[in-house]
């Protein structure tokens, strides 16, 4: 059974004419019942993360300056998202989405946060849209709890996780993977456990053959037993800030790879939709849509 964390909390309300498309968390849902891939049933409304994890990962001043909306205006640009009261309440509110995932994950070998995957989020500050780390946070509880005792994130957005890169840079039970655009944002990279840098218009082939050649690698030395998985789809061609070249196809078979080594190996994964900014928002559902389509082929 697909469980997938939803909230109209996630749908938050931006300036007109903002580049990040929000709309796509109110769109995806509708399309996935829609389309029959999940019933009002698969959804789940998460509850807000606790203060204890998400202090497990984030610094305590950088927590309490968030929440008292005490950022500074140098920080609030780096986030690029007017700070308000709601906005973080969101933030927590996905946090709590991606922790609540985990037991479905253990349950159903997979589950999904419709949002999610903010990995430019450091332990002392935001950045990229993103100000706390939902799937750093997920990894430190499944640590934590005993869940497991070796965590792969598996981050295919087109920008460099970072955030998440910095939080488990001296964690040897979490291998940070990163496959992004060389030459995309962040201009300064953090260094993941494996980074592998994309140059500009890299097409289906080139991409999968590098993912399956690098991530095999990563899986026989790490033996992971449980993942996070980064699923976002700015690597598009279509996408105005991904400058890969990737068709839906490719993104899809992307997906298939990643979904289908974690059924086989019976490896419990949350997956979370990341990045996607192509100016054509039925672009954007279509290419998420795909990777529910394929984990209900995979897992049901």
């Amino acid at each position: 059974m697909l469980k997938i964390a939803f909230s109209e909390k996630y749908v938050h309300q931006l300036p007109k004419k903002h580049r990040f498309p929000m709309l796509k968390y109110e769109l995806l849902p509708k399309q996935l019942i829609h389309e029959g891939i999940a019933a009002r049933e698969n959804f789940f409304y998460p509850e807000n993360a606790l203060e204890k994890d998400i202090l497990a990962v984030h610094n305590i001043n950088y927590w309490n300056h968030l929440v008292q909306l005490n950022l500074s205006s140098s920080e609030i640009r780096s986030i690029g998202f007017p700070l308000s009261q709601s906005l973080v309440e969101r933030e927590i509110n996905i946090a709590g989405g991606t922790l609540q995932c985990i037991s479905y994950a253990i349950q159903y070998g997979i589950s999904f946060n419709i949002a999610g995957g903010t990995h430019h989020a450091f332990s002392d500050h935001g950045e990229g849209f993103c100000m706390l780390n939902d799937q750093a946070i997920g990894a430190n509880y499944v640590l934590r709890n005993e869940k497991a005792n070796r965590v792969l994130i598996i981050d295919l957005d087109v920008h460099q996780g970072n955030g998440t890169a910095e939080i488990f840079k001296n964690d040897s039970r979490v291998f940070t993977f990163s496959m992004h655009g060389a030459k995309n944002y962040p201009i300064r990279k953090e260094k993941s456990d494996l980074d592998i840098g994309l140059e500009d218009g890299c097409k289906d082939e080139d991409y999968l053959a590098l993912l399956i050649k690098h991530l095999n690698v990563v899986i026989k030395k790490f033996s992971p037993d449980f993942i996070f998985y980064q699923a976002g789809v700015d690597v598009l061609a279509t996408d105005n800030l991904g400058r890969l070249g990737l068709t839906k196809e490719g993104c899809k078979r992307r997906d298939q790879y990643v979904l289908e080594f974690a059924q086989r190996e019976q490896i419990p994964s949350v997956v979370c939709m990341g990045g996607g900014y192509s100016p054509n928002i039925k672009d954007i559902i279509e290419a998420h849509t795909n990777t529910f389509k394929i984990a209900q082929q995979i897992f049901l």
